[in-house]
């Protein structure tokens, strides 16, 4: 289970905080909700129970706050906007690559992409895909560790009727399996349709904590919606006849010439306004909102009506118009502020349309008020729901399936009241995925199977490399052809203008993208918002990016030399006598630039300062370098000895002039700048890696 307590953010300058003082409790096996409008504070509540945000409180998770336990997202499944993953990537590849981060076998992966109904397209890219289809990935990202508790922001935003049914089917048949569901909406009605429990918030503050059904009683009511281009000749009609008939009568004149009329119905309003010769332009029936301070208590704009008297709206609102007319009315619905105190929160036509075909039952008539149904959910377990399935392979579509239990209708107005069975409907195809039984434990390359699958996902890598190689070649040619060039450098295709080869840059951008990326698309850690900082996934990206580099740095040798030799002929391509003090001094740059890419953009969170730092080094420490020696030189030829003789080491296999080689390359400017700036950057990145844990 979920509880918050004393959730407040921090407040800016004056600006009261967006989040004030929330405290609540999401229990397991049940759906609960969070809902309020744009701006009351669900997102920045969802943020500071995931410590995404600082700020005052606490959220536990099964008795735990989230940074205490060890694997966070083998625990708390998180959908916070759109799913974090780089565009070029494919769907079954991102899915892939959380599961070698997560240390789950590749199949989950088709297991996932199986249940949510996206086997058809697992080869899209993430970039190309739509609202709907991103929503699937996102739940099937959430659901890839199989956790315990779901945590979703707006999960249904922008779908269908039919996609938003999916939806909700997965999240009930997930609760009734005893997970906990928690996700926020600005629809009343989806949250008392889908919702065992709904915590209702306005203006960062909590305003009710209901079950569903009391919170359909009390905040949701009928009504009828009229459009018209003599609005206000209507409204009046409609509040004489209410006064004259002693009938409570509610008619909000809203913006444009739209009209709410509550406590009448279709028939009614027809035809006072066909007597009236009054032109109409629809003629719907809605369940409106009442606003979050709804209740008891009749709101102040309601006509009166005589003292002896308590004259419940009529019920048959839904039945007054036939189905023909009702949907070709309900088609031109659209969002329109009130203007009286409590606004109104409508969801689109389709939306709303969708709503009754899926399961809105009817209201009984005034005077058999004994005939409305109100479905109480709260007084179901879990274990009675599950008992309830047809089959055992508890589908979402036989878990969401609870019995509905009569109550008195409310003294003022007869409520519209969902049947979940119905609404969140699921194919008998889509179980949910099947549980992890045993869960790996920590392996040393599983940061190494992350990092190769998030390099070769993608075609930046290879992208990067072709054009490398093709510039070195092109500069060896011409380097060849304007001649007096030393031979090292022209197989390295590194003229004496230019700071660094084209093979080095390639590297350093390389090794600057696999941080870079990391950051702009946080795929490893939406649950934490951004990159974990941890030794492991560094040491498998120094490792990857050297790799790459010492491929990256053979390859161009290799092409320039083949290049060379098809136009030049043998004369360009001789091997020099000291090929391994070269060998040696090359791969140091080329591994040291990519080494240098990945630390600064480890550091400094931007793949844009990774090669920043890349450039650098020759541009700006070099220089400092060489000033700071004075033009003095090194020569390192008794370093062997004077190590055996202060530390007793002896260099098997010749291991004397190898360490004098490495000795030498560290020696030169270049060397000792580049060993200077990766020692400069692995203390930084040590240094924010305590600092993170800390926090």
């Amino acid at each position: 289970m979920i509880q918050a307590f004393g959730l407040t953010s921090d407040s800016r300058k004056d600006l009261p905080p967006a989040v004030d003082d929330v405290s609540f409790e999401a229990h397991a096996g049940r759906v609960t909700v969070l809902l309020g409008a744009a701006g009351a504070g669900k997102t920045t509540a969802l943020r500071l129970m995931l410590e995404l945000q600082h700020g005052r409180g606490i959220t536990y998770f099964k008795g735990r706050p989230l940074h205490r336990i060890p694997h966070p997202a083998r625990e708390v499944g998180v959908l916070l906007g759109d799913v974090p993953g780089h565009p070029s990537r494919t769907v079954r590849g991102h899915l892939r690559m959380l599961c070698a981060a997560a240390g789950l076998p590749v199949r989950r992966a088709d297991e996932v992409l199986e249940v949510v109904g996206l086997v058809s397209l697992r080869e899209e890219r993430l970039g190309t895909l739509s609202r709907g289809v991103d929503r699937r990935l996102g739940l099937a990202c959430a659901l890839l560790s199989d956790p315990h508790t779901l945590v979703l922001d707006e999960p249904a935003d922008g779908l269908s009727a039919r996609e938003s049914r999916w939806l909700h089917g997965m999240l009930r048949a997930h609760a009734t399996q005893g997970g906990t569901v928690l996700f926020t909406t600005s629809d009343p009605k989806e949250a008392a349709r889908t919702a065992d429990r709904v915590v209702t918030i306005e203006r960062g503050s909590v305003v009710a904590d209901q079950e569903s059904a009391d919170f359909a009683r009390n905040r949701l009511r009928p009504r009828v919606v009229v459009r018209s281009p003599q609005a206000a000749r209507l409204a009046a009609l409609l509040r004489k006849e209410a006064r004259t008939g002693h009938r409570s009568v509610e008619v909000v004149h809203e913006e444009g010439n739209r009209l709410s009329v509550y406590g009448s119905t279709c028939a009614d309003v027809g035809e006072a306004a066909f007597r009236h010769g009054i032109l109409v332009h629809q003629l719907a029936d809605e369940t409106g909102d009442m606003g979050p301070g709804a209740g008891g208590v009749e709101p102040a704009a309601v006509i009166a009506t005589a003292p002896e008297e308590s004259v419940a709206a009529p019920a048959s609102v839904l039945a007054a118009v036939s189905s023909t007319a009702r949907t070709s009315a309900e088609t031109d619905v659209r969002k329109q502020p009130e203007t009286f105190e409590s606004a109104e929160i409508s969801r689109p036509a389709e939306a709303s349309q969708a709503s009754d075909t899926a399961g809105t039952t009817a209201v009984a008539h005034s005077d058999d008020p004994a005939r409305a149904e109100v479905l109480d959910r709260s007084d179901r377990t879990p274990s009675e729901t599950a008992s309830g399935s047809a089959s055992p392979s508890k589908t979402a579509s036989t878990a969401a399936s609870p019995e509905a239990a009569p109550a008195e209708a409310a003294p003022h107005a007869s409520i519209p009241t969902p049947r979940p069975a119905e609404a969140v409907a699921l194919d008998s195809s889509s179980p949910l995925p099947p549980p992890i039984a045993v869960r790996p434990g920590r392996s040393p390359l599983r940061p190494l199977r992350y990092e190769l699958r998030r390099a070769a996902g993608i075609g930046t890598g290879f992208v990067t490399a072709a054009a490398v190689l093709v510039v070195s070649a092109l500069t060896a040619l011409v380097m060849g052809r304007i001649g007096h060039t030393p031979q090292p450098r022209l197989l390295a295709a590194w003229p004496q203008q230019l700071p660094l080869p084209p093979t080095a840059l390639g590297a350093g951008l390389l090794g600057a993208l696999s941080f870079g990326d990391e950051f702009r698309h946080p795929a490893l850690a939406a649950d934490r918002g951004t990159v974990p900082r941890r030794l492991g996934l560094l040491t498998a990206k120094l490792l990857v990016a050297a790799a790459t580099a010492l491929m990256l740095a053979f390859l161009t040798v290799g092409c320039d030399a083949e290049v060379l030799y098809v136009v030049y002929g043998r004369e360009l391509t001789q091997v020099p006598g000291d090929w391994i003090s070269l060998g040696a001094s090359w791969a140091g740059v080329v591994v040291g630039c990519a080494w240098a890419g990945v630390l600064a953009a480890g550091v400094f969170r931007s793949a844009t300062a990774g090669l920043a730092a890349v450039v650098a080094v020759p541009v700006v420490v070099v220089p400092l370098v060489q000033a700071a020696l004075g033009g003095a030189t090194w020569d390192p030829a008794g370093l062997p000895a004077r190590l055996r003789k202060s530390f007793l080491l002896q260099w098997p296999f010749g291991g004397d002039g190898s360490l004098v080689a490495a000795a030498r390359v560290m020696a030169q400017p270049m060397g000792a700048a580049m060993v200077l700036v990766l020692s400069a950057l692995s203390c930084a990145y040590l240094v924010t890696t305590l600092r993170s844990r800390v926090k």
